[in-house]
């Protein structure tokens, strides 16, 4: 079963108690981690916070939902959002129950039963015949366009990039990224967001408008929250701040490259 939840200590009490009852328990703090655990590991079942960071409850459960529609969601949540129930409902899910939720009606929605045996999983079935994603996707290498003024952290992301198993082209310049883009458009683009000519800012708007299905990871010099939200409002997938944490860009890459191909349906 896969935990996720931004609240540390919700996410390990859920986790102990599950994990108490006999399953194997994966947890994550996001709906970013959220999809990159359902693609690793595939869970039988999910409890799923609405409201968190970094792709909410709602755009993660359709991501999953499209991503394997047999997954057990049942959503834990503390708000009240009638819409955002309803629109929780008609994706499917399992059971929506509020915070503070008693564990055990937690687990029975889970299992379908108050006193399940250990290491029993959701009753729902899989077509063993139906892989979730094609073989062909899983082996195509993404494509990341890297785009920042200073040739050295441009040579650093693109060699990151190449380390991971995507292929990769970078650029100087908002306006060479906007004429690659056209050209050839990628999965993703690494965006700094403070260069000389067409800005990161502008750039995001304008490589939005001529490839929409581009994911977009902005690369900034500041840590500055208001310019974050800004960013992320106008669409962009993720931001990021130098020095740049490899590991969370590897992460958010991984499920950028995902999501892209899922609502593409592309295997390029």
């Amino acid at each position: 079963m896969l935990v996720v939840d931004d609240d540390a200590e919700m996410r390990a009490v859920f986790s102990e108690y599950i994990r108490l009852q006999g399953f194997h328990v994966l947890e994550a703090k996001d709906g970013l981690e959220a999809l990159l655990q359902v693609k690793r590991n595939r869970p039988h079942a999910i409890i799923l916070d609405l409201a968190m960071p970094r792709l909410g409850g709602i755009d993660a459960l359709k991501r999953i939902v499209k991503f394997d529609p047999t997954i057990a969601v049942v959503i834990v949540t503390g708000g009240t959002d009638t819409d955002l129930h309803r629109q929780a409902s008609m994706l499917g899910v399992r059971a929506i129950l509020a915070k503070p939720v008693g564990l055990p009606d937690l687990l029975s929605a889970l299992t379908g039963s108050n006193t399940p045996q250990p290491g029993a999983v959701p009753t729902t079935a899989r077509d063993p015949n139906t892989a979730p994603v094609s073989a062909a996707r899983e082996a195509s290498p993404g494509r990341v366009l890297v785009v920042d003024d200073d040739p050295a952290l441009r040579e650093m992301l693109s060699e990151f990039a190449m380390l991971k198993g995507y292929t990769a082209r970078s650029v100087s310049s908002g306006a060479d990224a906007l004429r690659a883009v056209v050209e050839d458009p990628p999965d993703v683009v690494l965006l700094d967001i403070e260069m000389p000519g067409l800005s990161g800012a502008d750039a995001l708007m304008a490589i939005q408008a001529v490839a929409p299905a581009v994911k977009i990871i902005m690369v900034s010099g500041t840590s500055d929250a208001a310019l974050a939200r800004r960013t992320l409002a106008r669409g962009a997938f993720d931001y990021v701040t130098k020095p740049v944490d490899l590991e969370h860009l590897a992460q958010s890459v991984e499920t950028a490259v995902m999501m892209k191909r899922l609502e593409s349906g592309s295997t390029a």
